[in-house]
């Protein structure tokens, strides 16, 4: 049996101790294997597969279990994964011990001890009885005791006082699970219950959590945790792992503080697939303990609250916020499917509701389908989400965007703050609410929330362009152009923020920088009648009339084909300056209940007709005036 000694510790394989300057540290059995194998192996890499098979030899084990041994052990032995002096993490590869080792003399290697069932065994054994030259007197006898007493007294202080100086955790991410399913992995699966657990973390007060969104842009990343910490701005994270297995799951989930790159807690949960709400409730209760929140008696209650739902009607609901999150054309239209078959299966499912209506009311926003289609389908959908769930801020915020988009102004401000009243740290309420505020005119109060939804999903793009079209929609160009170019920083092709950089570009003056954008945005979103639209006011403010009305006859063609808002048309001939052409399609837009007429109070295309009695009308009539 070996001794070693590196930096100021020393291992002992016969002994099976790990200390520091003499003082013993307490490990557990699995965490000194872990060691003793890498200081064996000194400046070798030793691979995952073979720590797990050596150290949980017969024993099915996640990867995940030997990053928290190895995080338990840097966090004893001082060390740091993002600056290691001690245990190097070789990426997908394994790990290597770094440190240098010296070998104490007398004593030879040898390998790891053999498990016999009952690892603890180990270290209850007798400890070696060293030669004395004297007999112990009595006063050594009585001291020992009196000693023990001390500090049996004195160590619950410390760790209390430890405990204490901590700095508490007040923000906190739930980065994506990844999906150890054996089989086939879809994709769907982890992001989804992802989704879930950051719904049920949020309903934990005092406790900022990071929105979906956000999270699922370091998907697959390989940034260290600190870079992840920093870009979200939380003091900790949640990583973890789900695996199903016919009708049972498992999520094992581990809390690591960033700010000292030190694991908390770990633990895993498993059940059947229809209490998957349950084990998602027991996990956010466990963690908000760990963090020492204080849960009050509602928000206790309502991680207490979740009940038995039938897998298959789950797994189309997962599908569908899966397809939602895409906020295309065909992903709306596809989350709309497999959200009926979760309803179908489960007519009770209030979530389901929701995402129906969601689907609904972004294909009718977006320019998919026409209003009349998408928006009665998207309104008897809230509807019924709260029907079955009056307290879900989910389906508040649903209803609240649909009456939004129908023009009940005192409806849908009732819902936004009835959503927030439920769920403060709800991103899209706050996004949406944003907007109803900025169409009402009241541009500070819209920065504001459209700030709140920023801060609760930071890396959203969609947020993030918001923002810029709260400052464009006020006519401040600059902080919109701003704005728009912060966003482009985090992803060059998000057609979205090209957008609203060139319509920013275009009211401050700025026409061929503008115009460029717009195509560019055009190019990028598949030739959207939106984006096209926009294009075409860029040509038409920039004086090329021609080229204009070249998109106008595209887009009439077009409409023979598919849903092209009349709003569009209104405000090509605004930017064309042709009263005529542009109160005709307004009046369309108005007959059509297009959804962009939420906008005729504010958009700045449309200044130079605001004292005209026909827009005033237009504004009596959709409800835009004080």
């Amino acid at each position: 049996m070996a001794s070693y000694r590196f930096l100021e510790f020393e291992l002992s394989e016969e002994d099976f101790t790990l200390s520091r300057r003499s003082q013993r540290i307490a490990l557990e059995p699995k965490s000194l294997r872990v060691l003793t194998l890498l200081v064996n192996r000194a400046g070798h890499l030793v691979d995952k597969q073979e720590l797990l098979e050596s150290v949980w030899p017969n024993t099915f084990v996640e990867e995940n279990t030997l990053t928290r041994t190895v995080g338990i052990l840097r966090r004893e032995l001082g060390d740091s994964s993002r600056d290691s002096k001690i245990i190097e993490t070789v990426p997908t590869r394994g790990y290597r011990f770094i440190a240098p080792v010296e070998m104490l003399p007398g004593q030879a290697p040898n390998s790891l001890p053999e498990q016999n069932g009952n690892a603890t065994a180990v270290l209850q054994s007798s400890p070696a009885v060293l030669p004395t030259d004297k007999p112990r007197t009595p006063k050594l006898r009585w001291l020992l005791p009196i000693a023990c007493l001390i500090l049996i007294a004195i160590t619950p202080l410390w760790f209390r006082h430890h405990h204490l100086q901590a700095a508490p955790i007040r923000s906190l991410a739930v980065l994506p699970l990844n999906d150890l399913s054996p089989g086939t992995r879809e994709e769907y699966f982890a992001d989804g219950m992802t989704d879930e657990l950051i719904t049920e973390m949020a309903r934990i007060p005092g406790l900022r959590i990071v929105s979906r969104t956000s999270v699922m842009q370091v998907k697959g990343t390989q940034k260290p945790l600190a870079q992840i910490a920093r870009e979200l701005n939380v003091d900790a994270v949640v990583e973890g792992s789900v695996v199903r297995s016919g009708d049972r799951v498992r999520i094992t989930a581990q809390l690591i503080d960033t700010r000292s790159d030190k694991h908390l807690w770990a633990q895993s949960f498993e059940g059947p697939l229809g209490d998957v709400l349950t084990l998602q409730d027991d996990v956010a209760r466990e963690i908000a303990s760990q963090t020492r929140t204080v849960l009050t008696p509602a928000a206790r209650a309502e991680l207490s609250s979740a009940k038995h739902i039938d897998p298959e009607a789950h797994d189309a609901y997962l599908k569908g916020r899966y397809y939602w999150n895409k906020r295309t054309g065909d992903g709306l239209q596809q989350g709309s499917i497999y959200f009926q078959q979760a309803i179908e299966k489960d007519p009770a499912y209030a979530a389901a509701y929701s995402g129906l209506a969601d689907c609904n009311s972004g294909l009718a926003w977006h320019g998919f389908v026409s209003p009349d289609e998408a928006l009665p389908k998207a309104h008897s959908a809230a509807l019924k989400a709260i029907e079955l769930d009056p307290q879900s801020a989910e389906a508040h915020a649903s209803l609240a965007l649909l009456l939004d988009h129908r023009w009940d102004w005192p409806g849908s401000e009732a819902e936004f703050k009835r959503a927030l009243q439920l769920d403060s740290q709800n991103a899209n309420a706050h996004h949406w609410y944003g907007d109803y505020l900025s169409i009402k005119g009241r541009h500070d109060e819209a920065l504001f929330q459209a700030r709140q939804a920023l801060e609760l999903d930071p890396l959203n793009l969609m947020i993030g362009t918001w923002v810029a079209l709260r400052y464009y929609l006020a006519r401040r160009y600059d902080l919109a152009i701003e704005q728009s170019r912060k966003t482009l920083a985090l992803d060059p092709n998000f057609a979205a923020a090209h957008l609203l950089l060139g319509d920013s570009y275009v009211q401050a003056g700025l026409h061929k920088q503008g115009l460029s954008e717009l195509q560019l945005a055009a190019r990028l979103s598949g030739g959207s009648p939106l984006y096209l639209a926009q294009v075409a006011v860029a040509q038409a403010v920039a004086g090329k009339q021609a080229e204009a009305l070249r998109i106008v006859a595209q887009l009439q063609k077009t409409s023979r084909e598919r849903y092209v808002s009349p709003y569009g048309f209104a405000q090509i001939y605004a930017a064309l300056n042709n009263k005529e052409q542009t109160f005709k399609w307004l009046n369309a837009a108005y007959e059509d209940h297009a959804v962009w007429m939420s906008y005729l109070g504010v958009d700045p295309v449309f200044d130079r007709f605001r004292k005209d009695q026909r827009f005033q009308d237009l504004l009596l009539r959709v409800g835009l005036l004080p």
